[in-house]
């Protein structure tokens, strides 16, 4: 019997698909990261089981194959397979809240940086440095403060501390100033 396999797909670009990829990484596990360009999409789209990206597609070390997307079904189903789910029911709960903590600040970004009137953007980019992200960060900083391991679990590194670094590059200093309107 051959070993499981893992492809994901997504755009050629960081994105949504980046906390899986650090997943991987952080798992030490071997994957393939096909990766398309925009004028791609139309034909990619009709390959997903819900026409959207990324996607996971599986093969288990019996033959079987199966697709997955979303980008944190994704993330807690490697996530519970590499161990990085966190140890504990208690820490499974605590790493999906603060995951999906840090889902609704990428959405936010998302939408800033996809909307494209001008006078929109600026406001929702307005809103993202003077309320979003501090306040997120408060929530980030007060978690890592109480937690036993330095981590938002308390049992160590999970899938929500890698999806939370995602996000947080996304603020990096590697962003030019200009980029903050067009996020």
């Amino acid at each position: 019997m051959s070993a499981t396999t893992y492809k994901l797909h997504y755009f050629n670009a960081r994105g949504r698909a980046e906390s899986i990829r650090l997943l991987f990484a952080a798992a030490g596990q071997k994957y393939e990261d096909v990766r398309f360009e925009r004028e791609e999409w139309p034909a990619q789209k009709q390959k997903t089981p819900t026409g959207q990206v990324p996607l996971l597609l599986v093969t288990e070390s019996n033959g079987q194959t199966f697709q997955l997307c979303q980008t944190l079904s994704i993330a807690r189903f490697l996530a519970n397979r590499f161990h990085l789910a966190g140890k504990t029911e208690h820490d499974q709960a605590v790493a999906d809240m603060y995951a999906e903590q840090a889902q609704d600040l990428l959405n936010e970004f998302s939408r800033a940086r996809n909307e494209e009137d001008e006078t929109r953007r600026g406001k929702l980019v307005e809103k993202l440095t003077a309320e979003s992200v501090p306040n997120n960060l408060k929530i980030f900083e007060q978690r890592l403060a109480q937690s036993k391991s330095g981590f938002l679990a308390d049992s160590g590194l999970t899938y929500a501390d890698l999806h939370l670094f995602n996000a947080l590059e996304w603020l990096g200093d590697k962003r030019p100033a200009s980029a903050a309107t067009k996020m």
